[in-house]
């Protein structure tokens, strides 16, 4: 049973990740560029951090982390094959990284909400 709580945060990123990725790339796209503001996508791959981080054990970043390090290759692989990206690889990749830090980002947050709700109410 601790195996699989462990494991959680990793796998409920790792779908997410990519979920969020290819909604992105697929049909958000559009609506971020036609504003003049397309990196407000990138706001969106908080939400695999923040619930990979409640429901892996303790609230961890290593394992939401660990998630979206482990689906980006494969986001990568998706977008240039599938959806033939008009980007450069380059800019894929750096796309991709931001990504991760923005989902290791949302993990934090969760962290930091949680430190701070339990500080409230042990007062």
């Amino acid at each position: 049973m601790n195996i699989k709580r462990n494991w959680a945060g990793v796998v409920c990123c790792f779908l997410l990740f990519i979920a969020v990725c290819l909604s992105l790339a697929f049909h958000v796209k559009g609506a971020f560029r036609a504003s003049g503001h397309p990196e407000l996508g990138l706001l969106f791959f908080i939400l695999p951090g923040v619930i990979a981080s409640f429901i892996s054990r303790g609230g961890e970043v290593v394992k939401p982390l660990l998630g979206a390090m482990l689906a980006a290759p494969l986001c990568l692989v998706l977008l240039r094959l599938v959806f033939a990206s008009p980007r450069s690889l380059w800019q894929e990749l750096a796309w991709l990284m931001s990504g991760i830090f923005w989902c290791a980002l949302g993990a934090l947050c969760f962290m930091f909400a949680r430190s701070l709700v339990h500080r409230w109410r042990h007062k």
